[in-house]
């Protein structure tokens, strides 16, 4: 399992239109990839559970991979997380 604390850096936070491409980027690993947030962790690949987090920008959230394709899904998932849209 890999596991990286990220600090949310989009304009918007993990809101509407970046947690769908968020959710859609997810989907395309193997692995089963989380989120967490304070004491909440959601399956990444579903978009209810990434919106009920209700991430907004610089939150710190964690991002956890197991399987196959981890380490590049969260080297995907964490870039997409930092940049500044």
């Amino acid at each position: 399992m890999v596991e990286k604390k990220v600090i949310v850096k989009l304009e918007t936070g993990l809101q509407a239109r970046p947690a769908a491409k968020f959710v859609q980027e997810a989907n395309r690993f193997s692995s089963e990839v989380h989120l967490e947030k304070g004491n909440k962790r959601v399956n990444a690949k579903s978009i209810m559970g990434v919106m009920s987090l209700a991430i907004g920008t610089n939150e710190e959230v964690t991002l956890q991979a197991e399987g196959a394709d981890e380490e590049q899904a969260v080297d995907t998932l964490v870039s997409m997380m930092e940049s500044v849209e």
